[in-house]
């Protein structure tokens, strides 16, 4: 198999989605702060729209490949098992006699059941044979592995850059587990053997909402709470030293539950287009960084993102296509994701039918917008994007 991008817009051959599965059942007004869920979506409803998102990319020739299956599939590789179960152990509040109770639990489980609870976690009342002080002191709410609702966005955990794959390192504990799984599939399933890690998890936080492929030889990596500034300069270190990249822009983020990463604020539509919040877009700023001499990061600015990222494509400058129409409505359609837009192709791209003004600005940009439904799927505050982690795009010409 061919696993290749080198850009937002080429065109998309294969992709990686999560199906909502029973992890988002899991949800309660009791955790989903604590799961990092800003709502309690209707899972049969929010599955719905998820499978009429996957039929709209299989519609226009896209491979949908799945998680679960994917996990599952790597699940039959004994060390992908080993490892996997050791993951999801390590949970320093589980105890001595606890943790070898869940160690039996799970050694009996098939591959599709094991995913089940690597995915969705493991309540306290199924595990019958509990035994030991924290089982005993345990709510019957609470969870002995917890559940991993944010699978749904698939896009946080990996990122393909050229022929390699960086699986990211999270930063937020709560979602520590999901870059696991991803780094078991990319390592143990065999579709992707021989498939080499540009970033693993461990190292210094990166999340991929906040890496854009601009277009060849050019990233750009938003910085803040979820992606460090370490992490950027590690990532654009592994690029330089790989050949995938000359210049990766480094672009500091505020942060803010509907601004969390570079994707919620910008995403491109086409070689030359983006679509961008406009209430960011002109304080938004970026430091250019090349590989220098000897391979020791050169570091040169900061200055308006639009400008260094045209700069950086080679360009005179870059159509903005903004969210919304106004401050009002600008500022709900990004609470709703309107900018979150995954590219098909060029001017090809799928949207949430909810954000009606953007999607018609769009449009009038010349990009044709797949209208997907979006009103539970909006609930964990992601878009087409941050739903789809692409493997395979068509690359674009070097010009």
């Amino acid at each position: 198999m061919t696993h290749y991008a080198d850009s937002e817009v080429g065109r998309l051959a294969t992709v990686v989605l999560h199906r909502p599965g029973p992890e988002l059942a899991r949800l309660t007004p009791r955790n989903n702060d604590s799961l990092l869920f800003d709502g309690i979506p209707w899972v049969g409803r929010a599955q719905e729209e998820h499978d009429a998102f996957a039929a709209a990319l299989r519609d226009r020739g896209v491979e949908v490949l799945y998680l679960a299956n994917l996990l599952a599939e790597a699940l039959a590789v004994d060390d992908a098992r080993a490892e996997l179960t050791q993951a999801g152990l390590e949970d320093f509040r589980l105890g001595d006699a606890l943790r070898a109770e869940v160690r039996r639990y799970l050694a009996d489980l098939d591959p599709p059941a094991l995913t089940t609870v690597l995915m969705a976690g493991l309540a306290h009342e199924e595990l019958r044979t509990g035994s030991g002080v924290v089982y005993a002191l345990m709510d019957r709410h609470d969870f002995v592995i917890d559940p991993l609702p944010n699978l749904l966005f698939t896009r946080d955990s990996a990122v393909w850059i050229g022929d390699q794959v960086a699986v990211t390192s999270l930063a937020m504990a709560a979602r520590g587990r999901e870059t696991t799984l991803t780094h078991a599939i990319y390592r143990h399933h065999p579709r992707f053997a021989g498939t080499q890690l540009l970033y693993e998890p461990g190292l210094e936080h990166l999340e991929g909402g906040d890496v854009l492929l601009l277009g060849r030889g050019v990233i750009a990596v938003g910085v803040g709470e979820r992606t460090r500034p370490a992490g950027a300069e590690r990532l654009a270190r592994r690029c330089f030293a790989r050949g995938l990249a000359r210049t990766v822009l480094v672009v500091p983020i505020a942060q803010e539950r509907a601004t969390m990463h570079l994707d919620t604020v910008c995403t491109m539509v086409d070689v030359d287009a983006v679509v961008m919040y406009p209430n960011v877009a002109d304080t938004l700023v970026a430091w250019t960084v090349t590989g220098g001499d000897e391979g020791e990061p050169q570091v040169f600015g900061p200055e308006p993102f639009l400008t260094a990222a045209a700069k950086a494509m080679g360009m005179d400058t870059l159509r903005i296509i903004d969210t919304g129409l106004d401050p009002v409505t600008a500022e709900r359609e990004q609470w709703d994701d309107g900018n979150n837009t995954l590219a098909i192709a060029p001017r090809l791209c799928v949207a949430y039918e909810r954000n009606v003004e953007t999607n018609a600005q769009l449009e009038a940009a010349g990009v044709e917008v797949i209208r997907i439904p979006g009103s539970e799927l909006g609930s964990g505050r992601g878009g087409p994007r941050c739903m789809s982690c692409p493997v395979s795009r068509a690359s674009l010409s070097a010009g």
